[in-house]
């Protein structure tokens, strides 16, 4: 969920200020707040590139360079503007939200006419000022990454920065809201097709040919958006939802019984936050959820335009530590079943071979961020009302939502209730439903933020009686095989040559042991490049290119 990526550097931030472009003529305001109106029409042309010049400049930053071979050099120039729209916040609030538009330009058939739009979502990102069309931001390069590898290829790119970043006034982030995120993609979407004809880049338009995609966190919005799309009768020609928490409910339970994710502090607080903002009801006062340590200001604090290292450096939210590691006490029948399931991380000793252990044990520590009173109540909750693909499910058990009834059982288990109420409420399974379109989905069995065997595996059970052909599941770690090998390949290279990195002298010379940790610590963001190639690759064979 957490998709850390780091920038290009300032090299390629110089080049990209000189080539930007602007329109000529006056965009008219809009004088309508109803969703998926534009703001400004025609949206602002921030950077215009064209073919031989964005793959200079691309290959001029070491980052972005390290990448071009799996990108492909681009085969089209690329405009990108900037689109301010209206959308609604996770309890219906009328805001303004903004975007990136990316315009494939030139002259060779894949980058004018009629194209393909691919309708994007971007992963967790903690920093408010985020803004996918500002490719010059160094801090951030999942919107250059989308660039090359979509636009720059020929597919005309909308992607939303969400409620919650850039201008937008709402002062939260909806996140993993289903219903919010699946609508502003929507509203972004139609947004985009009004200021498509009349931008400078007209030569361009759209075939009416909808790819949804995204990562991470914005894998489970691109799947929410495939769901309502389909839901309302529209037609989606494909999608690839990339390494997302589909199966939320699951996922959160696998957190609190012990298998503490990477990044679960900041996951964890946006999360919170954005749900109790939507329905009011996570918490009474923040005390209810969070250790007093760190309760006060932690409403609205991310995402956040302090960088998210000050904010962990001035102790306003602990680094690592999700939960408290003295094991905390639970009441009830057949109590210390549930027990081991909260010290299970802990009791596995650390092992080369099982790299994800020593990441669980940084999810525990004497400053934590979730009570023990609140994290056993969920616990005894999560046991009360089984989910089918979560850690208390019986072997065999179906990957089901579990049917949280809508009374509370106990008023001791309000708050935890709520919470898991809410994660059913936003689970992918629930209500029950399969894609009509192909779908591919993405992701890795060494990730340590989205776990593939709780999210994508559980997806694909849950899929089981698709006809052949409509579902393709790519596991970018597992032994090179079919028609993603070579990128299968592609990608365990990468990881061997970080796994050497950190081995070497510049790397630091660290133990076979702590080197492998930190290879398993970055596998997530590593993967987005990967995933998104196969995305396109798999676009571009449903289309029939």
């Amino acid at each position: 969920m957490f998709n850390m990526v780091k920038g290009l550097g300032a090299g390629l931030v110089v080049a990209l200020l000189a080539a930007c472009g602007s329109n000529t003529g006056t965009s008219a305001v809009a004088t309508s707040t109803a969703r998926g109106t534009l703001d400004v029409n025609p949206p602002l042309r921030i950077l215009s590139f064209d073919a031989p010049g964005l793959q200079a400049e691309l290959a001029s930053n070491s980052t972005a360079a390290a990448l071009l071979p799996l990108w492909g050099n681009p085969t089209c120039g690329v405009d990108v503007y900037y689109v301010k729209f209206w959308t609604v916040g996770g309890a219906g609030e009328t805001t303004e939200s903004s975007g990136a538009l990316m315009v494939p330009t030139g002259a060779a058939p894949p980058c004018t006419g009629p194209r393909p739009i691919v309708l994007y979502a971007h992963g967790t990102n903690p920093d408010q000022t985020l803004n996918l069309a500002n490719l010059v931001n160094p801090n951030d390069s999942e919107g250059v990454s989308i660039a090359a590898t979509f636009a720059a290829q020929g597919f005309i790119v909308v992607a939303p920065n969400f409620a919650g970043y850039d201008i937008s006034t709402l002062g939260y982030h909806p996140y993993l809201n289903a219903v919010q995120n699946s609508g502003e993609m929507i509203d972004m979407l139609a947004a985009a097709r009004t200021a498509l004809p009349n931008t400078m880049s007209s030569a361009t338009s759209d075939s009416g040919q909808l790819l949804i995609t995204g990562y991470s966190a914005g894998g489970y919005v691109a799947m929410a958006t495939q769901r309502a799309i389909e839901a309302a009768g529209g037609k989606v020609t494909a999608a690839a939802p990339m390494s997302g928490p589909y199966a939320l409910e699951a996922l959160l339970d696998s957190v609190f019984l012990g298998a503490v994710d990477a990044y679960s502090t900041v996951n964890g607080t946006m999360l919170i936050d954005g749900y109790q903002h939507a329905y009011g009801n996570i918490y009474t006062t923040a005390t209810d959820v969070i250790n007093p340590q760190y309760a006060t200001g932690i409403g609205n604090l991310l995402p956040s335009a302090t960088p998210i290292d000050t904010i962990l450096a001035e102790g306003l939210l602990p680094e690592f530590a999700l939960f408290d590691n003295v094991t905390p006490t639970v009441t009830i029948p057949g109590s210390a079943v549930l027990s081991a399931e909260l010290t299970a991380a802990l009791a596995v000793p650390s092992n080369p071979a099982n790299p994800f252990t020593p990441l669980f044990d940084l999810g525990f520590g004497a400053s934590y961020l979730i009570n023990n009173d609140y994290r056993v109540s969920y616990a005894i909750n999560a046991a009360s009302f089984i989910d089918g693909a979560g850690p208390l499910a019986p072997t065999g058990s179906p990957p089901t939502v579990a049917a949280i009834p809508a009374m509370i059982p106990s008023p001791t288990l309000a708050p935890a209730f709520y919470l898991r109420q809410a994660l059913n409420t936003n689970d992918l399974r629930n209500p029950p439903w399969a894609p009509h379109s192909p779908t591919l989905l993405c992701g890795g069995d060494s990730d340590p933020v989205v776990y593939f065997s709780v999210d994508t595996g559980t997806m694909q059970k849950f899929w089981s009686a698709l006809p052949a052909g409509a579902l393709t599941v790519l596991d970018i770690n597992a032994t090179p095989a079919g028609p993603f090998a070579e990128l299968q390949g592609a990608f365990q290279a990468h990881q061997a040559g970080v796994l050497a990195f950190y081995e070497s002298a510049a790397g630091g010379s660290l133990s076979p042991t702590a080197a492998e940790l930190q290879v398993v610590a970055q596998t997530h963001q590593a993967e987005q490049p990967f995933c998104s190639v196969a995305a396109r690759s798999f676009f571009t064979e449903i289309l029939g290119g």
